[in-house]
């Protein structure tokens, strides 16, 4: 599957699946109405781009359509953070946190949430 980021429709969809699946096309349908207040038509024609990008798959029982993530959600959230930096921060974390603690966005239990990854990616590099 071609590494591309996700649109913020393809993730509301993905978010519903991953959460529970599989899911039927009238959970979905049920879910994203109450969740975005979306038509069953853009649930639908989403649901068939999202099986041509190979991003999902359709098993067909009897006349259930049953719907399952192919993309992995650890996978999903590396490439929208690289994505992310790339675009905002030309790549740079130390950008970014930069930013965030200029605006105060960081608490004080993120902050040590922060060191502790920082201690571990250095016992991992060592």
């Amino acid at each position: 599957m071609e590494e591309k980021a996700l649109t913020n429709s393809e993730w509301y969809v993905m978010d519903c699946l991953w959460a529970k699946s599989p899911m039927t096309v009238m959970e979905l349908v049920t879910a994203l109405e109450q969740r975005i207040c979306w038509a069953k038509s853009t649930t639908i024609t989403t649901l068939h781009r999202m099986e041509e990008k190979g991003l999902i798959r359709c098993e067909i029982v009897g006349r259930t359509r049953r719907y399952y993530p192919v993309l992995e959600q650890d996978k999903a959230r590396r490439q929208e953070t690289r994505s992310f930096l790339e675009r905002v921060y030309q790549g740079s974390v130390g950008l970014m946190v930069s930013a965030m603690t200029q605006d105060r966005a960081l608490s004080r239990e993120e902050i040590d949430e922060l060191y502790d990854i920082l201690r571990r990616a250095e016992e991992e590099g060592s």
